[in-house]
């Protein structure tokens, strides 16, 4: 029994949980935090964007249980859905004024939306919402209409029917879609989200290497679904959300072929020494989401480290990344990006795939789209919507590589949360340079 007692006071210092040691804030504090930074950006960050797109009227309308993924944005944390009709108003007042809040509600909308409705002196919501309209004459009137993104398409058609019904005709040629205002407000990080965000990867990044290792995964026994069931059920232990189910795979030497479509991953699968594992994750915190992918290795006996030929691939799979995050500058587009990554990797004989997307408010969020995995040219929309900076993506892509010790082809499939500043990309907390082994070795054996 002593020695039995003194493995479970030992075994945390060999096998730390890091992810326990992250500091995850309660419901209430995390409510706080949400709450203090909507606020900050709708007042520091809003004005801009309004008038980068000449829109100084914006239209959020949504009815409870079919939100508009905008409104969802600007709900305070205790509001998990729009209440009966929630009607925004955000209206420009010029340079210097900045953008009045109203609610057309019985009730403030947190903080930052003042009641501007009495059902005793006007009982229909839609004429109030056309008089507080046609008192403020605007130039240019968004709403969530749109073409390219279904994040900005949150205007469904029985409340875009009834406001053009009650506006006065001579209102309606000013009404025009909000995309590229909408996609602004939902890519664009303000520094506190970029303050907290490297933590929130560090979570995600912790969680990853957890699975990935013999606390979750013994050889011989562990399925990939095991794995993959480990990673909801820690997700949930630790007081998060994901936004979806996580996948492990395996490529193997002269296993089945390597190189599928994503839509064609075999079943669960036992993991063997040998393998090479794959793993697509990510979590939901302080509304912000993380997509992350990352490999592993399952050592054979004898050995201590993946082996050379396939930490050389995974430079290769690094080396792809630098040349994708090297075309990135302000104001060139997602199409633009993904053409001149492409023809660089083609100059160095990378065979890849990029299916680079933005991450934020959403895992695959608004803003430029840097390819597809099923499409390596041109995407009409929203690829040729262009890079702003305080921006995030996940540099999402494969690396076709040779191996001849396994007779085959091995994707190196990788992922990481990076942010472009307008200068630069940078990686918020750093991207995988080094394939973990499972076991890890220990610093006290040889």
């Amino acid at each position: 029994m002593k020695k039995l007692l003194l493995l479970i006071v030992l075994t945390p210092l060999f096998y730390p949980l890091r992810a326990q040691n992250y500091h995850i804030l309660t419901q209430k504090e995390q409510a706080e935090v949400i709450d203090l930074w909507l606020n900050d950006k709708i007042d520091h960050v809003l004005p801009a964007l309004m008038r980068r797109e000449g829109i100084d009227m914006w239209l959020i309308i949504s009815r409870e249980y079919n939100e508009d993924p905008v409104l969802k944005t600007f709900l305070p944390a205790t509001w998990l859905a729009a209440r009966r009709r929630t009607m925004l108003i955000l209206f420009d007042r010029g340079e210097g004024k900045g953008i009045e809040k109203l609610a057309v509600a019985r009730y403030d909308v947190g903080e930052a939306f003042k009641k501007s409705w009495d059902p005793e002196m006007e009982p229909d919501q839609w004429s109030q919402l056309a008089k507080l309209i046609q008192e403020r004459a605007p130039e240019k009137i968004g709403i969530n209409k749109a073409l390219d993104y279904g994040h900005a398409d949150g205007l469904n058609a029985t409340e875009y029917d009834l406001l053009m019904s009650y506006l006065p005709t001579e209102l309606h040629p000013k009404v025009v879609s909000a995309q590229s205002l909408a996609v602004g407000w939902l890519e664009t990080r303000t520094d506190a989200e970029m303050a907290t965000y490297r933590h929130i990867v560090g979570i995600a990044h912790d969680i990853i290497a957890e699975g990935l290792s013999e606390s979750v995964i013994t050889p011989g026994v562990t399925t990939t679904d095991d794995v993959v069931w480990w990673y909801r059920e820690r997700v949930r232990e630790l007081k998060l959300d994901t936004w979806f189910h996580p996948t492990v795979d395996i490529q193997r030497a002269q296993g089945a072929s390597t190189i599928r479509t994503f839509s064609s991953r075999p079943g669960s699968q036992v993991i063997m020494p040998g393998d090479l594992l794959h793993m697509d994750f990510g979590i939901t915190y302080l509304r912000l989401n993380t997509d992350t992918q990352q490999l592993a290795y399952v050592l054979k006996e004898g050995e201590i480290e993946a082996p050379d030929y396939l930490m050389e691939a995974l430079k290769i799979g690094n080396r792809l990344q630098d040349i994708l995050t090297d075309q990135f500058q302000s104001g060139r587009t997602g199409n633009e990006i993904l053409k001149k990554a492409r023809e660089q990797s083609a100059l160095e004989g990378i065979k890849g795939t990029i299916y680079t997307h933005p991450i934020g408010y959403h895992g695959h969020a608004a803003g430029p789209t840097i390819g597809m995995w099923d499409n390596q040219g041109a995407t009409a929309g929203s690829g040729d919507y262009p890079l702003y900076p305080n921006t995030a993506f996940s540099i999402e892509l494969n690396a076709e590589v040779p191996i001849a010790e396994w007779g085959q082809m091995v994707r190196v499939m990788l992922e990481e949360e990076a942010y472009f500043d307008g200068e630069k990309v940078s990686y918020i907390n750093g991207r995988q340079k080094k394939i973990l082994t499972v076991p890890r070795r220990q610093s006290h054996l040889e």
